[in-house]
């Protein structure tokens, strides 16, 4: 489960950043097409956490759908699975968003 290295990353990430101050909240953006379970992650994080300052922090994941542009047919469209069509049938596509993985904010005390 890459989820768990993932989450183990974004953690020692935050501890890097946060200098030993209580951290309450953890938002990250992961893009439907990142091939990151956000489940996976909301249950590795209490786990990962655990022992640090982040112990009992609120995770907070938005899940933005992919978007990608026809290079056949010139239409702009949402991804929401990896398979990536074009509605016209075109597999010739451009990934403009949905595979983010970031760290968008930390909340501390």
């Amino acid at each position: 489960m890459h989820e768990l290295s993932l989450t183990q990353s974004v953690v020692d990430a935050v501890l890097d950043r946060t200098g030993g101050r209580k951290v309450t909240a953890v938002n990250l953006t992961i893009g439907r097409l990142s091939g990151v379970v956000p489940e996976a992650v909301r249950f590795c994080f209490d786990v990962v956490a655990e022992g640090t300052t982040l112990a009992g922090a609120q995770l907070n994941i938005e899940e933005p759908a992919g978007a990608a542009t026809c290079r056949s047919c010139g239409r702009d469209f949402e991804i929401s699975d990896p398979i990536l069509l074009c509605p016209c049938g075109s597999a010739d596509v451009a990934i403009r968003s949905g595979r983010e993985l970031a760290v968008t904010s930390v909340r501390v005390v």
